[in-house]
């Protein structure tokens, strides 16, 4: 079993909505981002990057590149997930924290959940997601501020992440006879 660890963060600026979670918040400002700036999705697909050794979100889905412009986030997460199952990897559970003073996470907490969940073909119960703030403590927010500035939304979490069974390996790559599995598994078959 591998453990992961993620973290994004965000500036604020001018716009009607955030993404969080796959979902779209009504709010007073939007994220400055290269894609849909989503922190909770960028986190995740970093913290199962990480735990699977293989890089990071800026690696895989660089900013400099333009077709990950405005890109949704549930698009890398899938592209994530896929790549992980191909790895021989499957998301035990995720457990996330959104740290922002506004807007609310919790009346969108489940369908984020469901989004989650459905992007990494995992069941939603796998899945846990809450948001915090600072409690309006002064000595947080002069960190927050002087670390991140006076608007931004962050994210951590934290995840578990097994090898996939054999068997579930093999259905996950039937149909790709590419992969090391389906090769010795020719080799095999020609032997006999």
């Amino acid at each position: 079993m591998r453990i992961g660890h993620g973290y994004d963060v965000h500036r604020f600026e001018s716009g009607d909505h955030v993404f969080l979670g796959g979902v779209k918040i009504p709010f007073t400002k939007g994220l400055l981002a290269h894609s849909d700036g989503d922190v909770l999705l960028h986190a995740i697909c970093d913290a199962l990057l990480g735990a699977a050794g293989l890089g990071d979100i800026g690696r895989l889905f660089p900013d400099t590149e333009s077709n990950f412009k405005g890109v949704s986030s549930r698009v890398l997460l899938k592209e994530v997930g896929a790549l992980l199952e191909k790895k021989g990897f499957r998301v035990v559970n995720i457990d996330a924290t959104v740290l922002a003073e506004a807007p609310k996470v919790t009346p969108y907490a489940d369908q984020m959940c469901g989004n989650i969940a459905s992007d990494l073909n995992i069941v939603s119960t796998a899945v846990n997601v809450k948001g915090t703030t600072t409690e309006k403590m002064a000595e947080i927010q002069k960190i927050h501020l002087h670390l991140y500035g006076d608007s931004n939304i962050l994210c951590f979490l934290c995840f578990a992440l097994s090898p996939l069974s054999f068997q579930m390996y093999l259905e996950l790559n039937a149909g790709d006879r590419n992969c090391l599995t389906c090769k010795l598994i020719d080799v095999c078959e020609e032997s006999i």
